[in-house]
């Protein structure tokens, strides 16, 4: 069987096709830390050039800096339009053209909702929601004018489910889902695809702070027994980007071990 999938033609093609992202340029939003990074290195590796983001644009310079040639940092707020604007016209005139746009800035602040304040919901909303919706307008100009490009919105399964004290982040990520599927209508007459992915319990940073005993609860809530990591979602977004998802558009790919099942 070895010898046959040498001698293929056709699997030949498609093993090419699974990873080969050489040419293209993703543009990556928080891609300083976290799931974010994972997925800047998962377009590195197959070959894409990256532009990712940051506020703070030292960390952005610094981690571009760490991933090599090919990969250049910037400071942006996303849920600024002027600071938004500027970024995808740098990125554009620095690396030619967008090809690949991965929303994965985020943001909470959770509390229960008799204690949220106003700002406390606007500066969660302004990142995950109004962040997507600006970063896609401005980066996918040129993805339409060129006939091609992927948009790739990074929700979260409580923006299926909810979660309590989480009310923000949950509409946030929820007006993200509706955003993608409105937008992949719009934008599928110029072969621009719009996907989200919904990660599930992803250890990162911020989630390896919590307790062991609520760290037990959500494994035991897991069907596949194990936490999720950064590296399942870069290769969900990897997937979505290449040449393989080229039939699938308006979609929410769940990455969360089987936990809403």
């Amino acid at each position: 069987m070895a010898r046959r999938a040498e001698l293929d033609p056709g699997v030949q093609s498609a093993n090419r096709l699974q990873l080969d992202l050489s040419g293209k340029v993703a543009l990556v939003t928080g891609g300083t830390r976290g799931i974010g990074h994972d997925i800047c290195r998962a377009f590195i590796d197959a070959g894409a050039r990256v532009a990712l983001c940051s506020r703070d644009g030292a960390a952005a310079e610094q981690t571009a800096s760490a991933f090599g040639e090919g990969t250049r940092g910037y400071a942006c707020d996303v849920g600024v339009a002027a600071q938004v604007e500027a970024f995808a016209k740098a990125v554009e005139k620095d690396f030619g053209q967008i090809d690949v746009l991965v929303n994965n800035a985020g943001f909470t602040k959770d509390t229960l909702l008799f204690l949220m304040t106003e700002a406390d919901w606007d500066s969660v909303v302004d990142t995950n929601l109004k962040g997507t919706f600006l970063m896609t307008k401005y980066a996918a100009r040129g993805m339409i004018k060129r006939r091609w490009g992927r948009v790739i919105n990074i929700t979260s399964v409580v923006g299926l489910n909810g979660n309590k004290g989480q009310s923000n982040y949950s509409a946030s990520k929820a007006g993200v889902i509706g955003f993608t599927k409105s937008v992949a209508k719009e934008l599928a007459s110029r072969n621009v695809l719009v996907n989200a992915v919904a990660p599930g319990y992803i250890e990162t940073e911020l989630t390896r702070a919590i307790t062991p005993e609520a760290k037990k609860y959500f494994q035991d809530n897991i069907p596949l027994g194990r936490l999720g990591q950064g590296s399942d979602i870069a290769s969900a977004v990897l997937f979505l980007a290449s040449d393989l998802a080229s039939y699938i558009t308006g979609q929410v790919l769940v990455v969360d071990g089987g936990m809403v099942m």
